[in-house]
């Protein structure tokens, strides 16, 4: 006889499939390349046909039963299904196909879960701990352990958008563990803060797995799972490939990232090349400045220049004149005048002021 397991089963998930739907995700292209034309073809279209809708089978077939006290970490490349498969377990995403069902109420921690962030840190903590199903005094019971353990006592009466990301993520970890669920679900939670924090949230984890709780740790640190899991399962493309204990699990999964081959590298998308500037006109050219005058060469002085050179300066008009009358060409005329005056028979020259008394002496002689 086949010996039965006295386990007390906490989730039963059997065949689960998670299909969303994803509305204006459809690339639209151009008719002609302008990117007006896409709009242009909507609007004839009709409104009603604007938007288009995909589906993404996000998990696939996925069974397994969990126990009471067991810590199951769940390990997966980005995309293969963690996150979703968690919120379905806690009842946030109805599956599609198959059936879950918890003995208890499941509690979902995640970093990005939304707080009211205008409310203070005390507003927030009664408003969590009573959709954790407690009452108003027993939140205030555990106000302080709360304040405490998420080491927020000097900021707990400002507003929630005042905290850092660390402290937001801490105050959400003290107030989904402040009521102890029968099943916590955490989501990279446990990634954030210090080491202090991180050492007091794995002691917070081990009290509820005592209270015969069920943990749920997703995680992409293997040594955070092999150190607070006894249990793991490793999802790839949506599908669980493996299902048994933490070591071995990690292992299996790390050996097929080691082995699986690298997607290639896309290469830089090349950038146009620069326009290159237009050469700029060449400015008029200016007129080539006139070259300046030869210098002539200096006269030669010859033996008769260098006579009249050494003649007494009184002599010099005399000579100059005679030269000038020489090379002054005669008047023809019937009565052999030229233009200064007149010749007389004998070729003298007749003078103008012939009638003077200096003219009559000079006759004379």
């Amino acid at each position: 006889m086949a010996a039965t397991d006295e386990r007390t089963p906490s989730l039963i998930a059997s065949h689960v499939d998670v299909i969303y739907r994803v509305y204006g995700a459809k690339k639209m292209g151009t008719v002609s390349g302008a990117p007006g034309n896409a709009s242009l073809k909507r609007l004839l279209r009709g409104r009603g046909s604007i938007g288009s809708v995909r589906e993404v089978h996000a998990v696939k077939d996925v069974s397994f039963v969990a126990y009471h006290g067991e810590s199951i970490g769940i390990v997966g490349r980005n995309g293969s299904g963690k996150s979703t498969l968690l919120r379905a377990l806690a009842g946030l995403i109805p599956p599609t196909r198959g059936e879950i069902y918890t003995a208890g109420q499941a509690a979902l921690l995640g970093v990005n879960a939304v707080l009211v962030r205008e409310l203070s840190g005390e507003r927030n903590v009664m408003i969590g701990g009573q959709a954790m199903g407690l009452t108003a005094k027993e939140v205030r019971e555990k106000m302080d352990d709360i304040v405490s353990f998420a080491g927020v006592e000097d900021y707990i009466d400002l507003p929630m958008k005042a905290y850092s990301s660390g402290m937001a993520a801490r105050l959400r970890f003290a107030i989904s563990t402040a009521a102890v669920p029968d099943i916590l679900m955490i989501d990279e939670a446990l990634a954030t803060g210090d080491a202090e924090f991180q050492a007091r949230s794995r002691e917070r984890v081990a009290e509820i797995r005592e209270a015969a709780g069920t943990v749920f740790l997703v995680s992409h640190s293997d040594a955070t799972v092999r150190a607070m899991c006894d249990r793991a399962l490793w999802l790839d493309g949506g599908r669980l490939v493996m299902d048994g204990p933490a070591d071995e699990v990690c292992d299996a999964y790390q050996a097929a990232r080691a082995t699986a081959p690298k997607k290639p590298k896309r290469a830089p998308a090349k950038k146009p090349a620069a326009k290159k500037p237009a050469p700029k006109k060449p400015a008029a050219q200016a007129a080539p400045a006139e070259e300046p005058a030869a210098k002539k060469p200096a006269a030669q002085t010859t033996p008769a220049a260098a006579s009249d050179a050494e003649k007494p300066a009184a002599e010099k008009p005399a000579a100059a004149a005679q030269d000038s009358a020489a090379k002054a060409p005669a008047a023809e005329g019937p009565t052999g005048t030229q233009a200064a005056g007149r010749t007389t028979g004998d070729g003298a020259a007749e003078r103008p002021d012939a009638g003077t008394p200096r003219a009559a002496e000079d006759a004379q002689r």
